[in-house]
């Protein structure tokens, strides 16, 4: 048997959460509703599903390596150039590009704790050391925690905005105070993957700070609020010399044809995107006062999901819920044994969260 590489051995796969049609085949269940991988569930644009439908009359056709469409309708709305943009197949490549451009093999890399998992994995991979920071008593990034940390060999400062699975946020006042203290030869990568769930009030609007500073990478996406995270497609907004570094690493053809149009019509159809955010507020006013009355500590939210206390184990609650039809992610993996992270659905989703939720915990604690 061929042997793998060392640093393999430290990794643990990403679980994803369970399917939908695997679990109605599993427990004979005729409907399950899915609140477990923080997807839209308004769906997409309609318009994004006519741009497919027409590209897959030409699916024989290379994509466009550049993705040059895409870049150039990114730089009319976001203000910037187009050779400052990188597509890549979801932010989760884009970290694995980032990872494998500026790690070195004992460098390492800060973050906090519990954060994204896949920040950790993307620099052990490149036998880099992960530094994690325990969230404050608040559940927010510990920023003055993260000073601390650099070294000579720290390289990469990932920050999770807002911040997953917590949901809460850096302001604008204190990632513009935290960069100035970062030294200049560490990248600060802001992942902004629920930027359109987060936008308004004290949320940074990141893009104002790159002409400031040269070591900043903005990261978002358009599997969330944009409901297209089967297509596989987000973005990283930088320098023209940081875009042009991350290009030596991509692949020729990493996003495919179907997700660039899909992401242009959606671009253009941001009625969509509010009809998404105002029914995510609703969402997260309701389930905050169903929580409430239930006497359960929850986090409150800037993206589109929650983290509540149930006071029992998570696993079980998760398994309870799970014969119930209802799919939720168990915090125990992030080291919260007694949490779970709910992404909110639509009133009716929510509503029957809430009833199997109140029916598993009163079975769980008779």
């Amino acid at each position: 048997m061929v042997k793998q590489r060392n640093t393999i051995n430290n990794l643990i796969p990403y679980i994803p959460g369970k399917p939908i049609d695997e679990v109605k085949r599993e427990l004979g269940l005729e409907r399950v509703i899915k609140l477990a991988s923080n997807e839209n569930p308004l769906g997409n644009s309609p318009a994004a599903t006519r741009a497919v439908e027409e590209w897959a009359k030409n699916m024989a056709i290379y994509p466009d390596g550049n993705g040059t469409s895409l870049k150039l309708a990114l730089s009319e709305k976001l203000g910037v150039e187009p050779d400052q943009i990188l597509l890549g197949a979801g932010t989760d490549q884009i970290l694995e590009i980032i990872a494998q451009t500026y790690i070195n093999p004992g460098d390492n890399a800060i973050m906090g704790d519990p954060s994204f998992p896949r920040y950790s994995s993307v620099v052990k991979v490149m036998d880099g050391k992960s530094i994690e920071v325990p969230l404050t008593e608040d559940y927010r990034m510990d920023l003055d925690s993260f000073l601390e940390k650099i070294n000579n060999r720290t390289k990469i400062i990932w920050l999770c905005n807002p911040n997953n699975p917590t949901g809460t946020i850096i302001s604008a006042q204190e990632q513009i105070d935290f960069i100035k203290r970062v030294p200049k030869d560490v990248l600060v990568v802001l992942d902004e993957a629920y930027y359109e769930y987060a936008r308004g009030g004290d949320y940074p609007e990141s893009l104002d700070l790159l002409d400031e500073f040269d070591n900043i990478i903005i990261l978002r996406t358009f599997s969330k609020a944009y409901g297209m995270a089967g297509l596989r497609i987000g973005y990283a907004i930088s320098n023209k010399d940081i875009i042009g570094y991350l290009n030596r690493v991509r692949g020729p053809f990493n996003t495919n044809t179907g997700a660039q149009v899909a992401a242009i019509a959606a671009l253009e159809d941001q009625e969509f995107i509010e009809k998404s955010v105002q029914s995510n507020n609703q969402g997260k006013e309701y389930l905050y006062s169903a929580f409430e009355e239930m006497g359960l500590e929850y986090i409150p939210t800037h993206a589109n999901f929650l983290m509540v206390k149930i006071n029992i184990s998570s696993s079980e609650v998760f398994k309870a819920l799970l014969k119930k039809g209802v799919i939720i992610r168990s915090a125990d993996i992030y080291g919260m044994d007694d949490w779970i992270r709910v992404t909110i659905g639509t009133c009716e989703e929510n509503e029957i969260f809430v009833k199997a939720l109140k029916e598993v915990i009163n079975d769980l604690q008779s």
